[in-house]
């Protein structure tokens, strides 16, 4: 599941961290056996899950396979790799939004160009936003707090 061959988007998520993740499973199959190979998983990969948001993989187990199959998988994950599509997206729509391409036929339709510098500008953030969560860590080792300071 957790393999980029899966995945609908071309990121690799060896270049991201997971910040959260639920997978579905549907079919006979135990819970516990579930739990403990998603925990197996998390531990084996834990450099690509965040360590500073706790209980981040949800499970959900239904027991009725799709019809055909007798067991199916769906997982849904919110990791950092996602900054790579959206900075090739930013590469292109600023390639374009200088050359004034196709502007032309949202103005007349009543947008201003204010607004696609706008989208612009929110999609860097969001760039910068998910680069800073890929770099947080729960266990600085330059803490704010000196030990002996605090315990004075």
């Amino acid at each position: 599941m957790f393999d980029a061959k899966n995945m609908m988007t071309a990121c690799d998520p060896r270049h991201g961290r997971y910040m959260t993740v639920a997978a579905i499973f549907r079919g006979r199959m135990s819970m516990k056996e579930v739990d403990e190979q998603m925990m197996n998983v998390q531990n084996k990969n834990s450099s690509l899950f965040v360590d500073w948001i706790p209980n981040n993989c949800k499970t959900a187990v239904c027991d009725i396979p799709p019809k055909g199959l007798k067991m199916a998988a769906t997982f849904i994950g919110n990791s950092t790799a996602i900054q790579e599509i959206f900075r090739r997206l930013s590469e292109q729509f600023a390639a374009m939004i200088r050359r004034k391409a196709f502007l032309h036929w949202y103005t007349e339709e009543g947008m201003e160009e204010l607004e696609f510098l706008e989208a612009e500008s929110n999609m860097n953030d969001l760039i910068s936003e998910y680069q800073q969560y890929q770099e947080i860590s729960a266990y600085k080792d330059d803490d704010e707090f000196n030990d002996e300071e605090f315990y004075v």
